[in-house]
């Protein structure tokens, strides 16, 4: 059988050792359920993975970061000169890039990349190859059925179950050189990632319980709970059916309507309000926690206000790449170059993967145009390649930097300085040849007159 341009053959299976992490169930990811402490589950205290992503703030850093980097352009770059890349376009390995996959653009590709791998820890990429051995198409597959195997030998392996989608008609187990594994953070095994939420799930857990309780709350007319006394003892079938009235005619869709009691009845509300536990304070403290772990500044997210202090917002942006994005960011660039084939062990790298962090640092108009026209003056770019920035045509005799005439380089001043330091010895003058005829009537040679008179100026 053959699949993505490898031949499957059934052979002696070799024994493989799963890699087990805290979650696994026998060699199997538990994907629905994840523990907010130990013990959790035994006390029917869970976190599902359809609910988790319902929180604001982690939904929130999820698809601002896999945004984020799915709207940069990924380039194919050429080594030139020792640190000069050039973006170039190969038949070999551009088409993949441009196009992943039959059902996804690039942008949604990576997006499901950075999902994948912030919500499972893990992002496991199939390659499919044609008949050269090249990879023609890249296919991210579901992290919950995905295993991790390892050989005796140290051979990785991984054991990928059916996949309609990725074209994957049953489970098969693969090389590791047929897929491309992006590890979170590998708390537990160097092969296996743990995701965000693994830190996050408490607050997560508190965030969720605060909004249900508020949820409820509001429902209710905004007024807490409360009990029903009287001033004599009652029955426990005449409790029950107070109770039961109660409930029907003054709450939910019934609140604040007006109760009339009798018999010296009262109603006394219990629980705590909103405002007396710190509602807003505690649903902030939680968001302010999911965007800790995800390395997500608070203010990106509608969490706190953007810092007054701070008006540039290229600052801003360039903090956010650096303590958040860059590491994904490279992390891409890397796994890539080594899964098409661009950077191999002892061989000089003549392409690799670049995304354009021109996308995500974009400056304001004034500022663009300020650093532009700085650039240029300085002879740093080219009037073309300054043009380039904004989309406009290149114009005639603008290929070339320009710089002023009177600046001068150093090795110049310091030959000049030596010169006058130490100068030269004189040169002696020629000694003057006399003009001499001995016959008066001779003609002048004009020329040698010329040469002499020259030797003098």
């Amino acid at each position: 059988m053959r699949i993505f341009g490898l031949e499957i053959t059934k052979a002696t299976p070799q024994p493989k050792q799963p890699v087990n992490q805290p979650g696994w169930i026998g060699n199997w990811w538990w994907p629905t359920i994840r523990e907010p402490f130990t013990g959790a589950w035994q006390r029917d205290v869970e976190l599902r993975a359809d609910s988790i992503v319902t929180y604001f703030a982690v939904y929130a850093c999820v698809s601002l970061i896999s945004t984020d980097i799915g709207k940069l352009r990924l380039r194919l770059m050429q080594h030139i000169d020792k640190d000069l890349w050039q973006e170039i376009d190969v038949a070999a390995f551009s088409p993949v890039l441009r196009k992943p996959n039959h059902f996804q653009t690039r942008a949604k590709f990576v997006e499901q990349w950075m999902i994948s791998k912030l919500l499972h820890g893990n992002t496991y990429v199939l390659k499919e190859r044609d008949a050269r051995g090249l990879v023609i198409a890249l296919y991210v597959l579901d992290p919950t059925r995905v295993k991790v195997l390892v050989a005796p030998d140290s051979s990785v392996f991984y054991e990928v179950a059916a996949d309609n989608l990725a074209n994957v008609p049953m489970s098969v187990t693969i090389p590791a050189d047929e897929i491309i594994h992006d590890i979170m953070v590998p708390l537990y095994h160097p092969l296996c990632g743990v995701s965000p939420l693994l830190a996050a799930a408490l607050p997560v857990a508190q965030g969720l319980n605060i909004q249900r309780n508020s949820s409820q709350f509001f429902a209710n007319g905004s007024r807490p709970g409360g009990i029903l006394t009287a001033p004599g003892a009652i029955g426990e079938d005449t409790a029950r059916r107070l109770k039961h009235e109660w409930e029907q005619n003054f709450s939910g869709q019934n609140a604040g309507r007006i109760a009339v009691i009798g018999d010296g009845m009262k109603y006394e509300g219990l629980g705590m309000k909103a405002e007396e536990a710190q509602l807003i304070e505690q649903l902030k403290w939680t968001a302010e926690n999911v965007c800790s772990v995800f390395h997500v500044p608070t203010h990106m997210i509608g969490v706190a206000p953007m810092p007054a202090y701070d008006t540039n917002i290229e600052a801003r942006i360039q903090q956010y790449y650096s303590q958040c994005l860059q590491t994904h960011i490279e992390s891409i660039e890397a796994l890539l170059d080594e899964g098409l084939g661009l950077a191999r062990k002892g061989q000089a790298q003549v392409y690799g993967t670049e995304f354009d962090l021109e996308d995500l640092l974009r400056m304001d108009t004034k500022t663009k145009v300020d650093t532009t026209s700085d650039s240029v003056r300085a002879g740093f770019l080219s009037p073309n390649e300054a043009r380039a920035r904004f989309n406009l045509m290149p114009t005639e005799g603008g290929a070339s930097p320009l710089v002023q005439s009177q600046y001068i380089s150093l090795e110049a001043v310091e030959a000049r300085d030596d010169v006058l330091i130490n100068p030269p010895p004189a040169v002696p003058a020629p000694t003057p040849v006399p003009i001499n005829s001995t016959d008066d009537n001779e003609p002048i040679d004009v020329a040698r007159v010329l040469a002499i008179s020259r030797q003098y100026h």
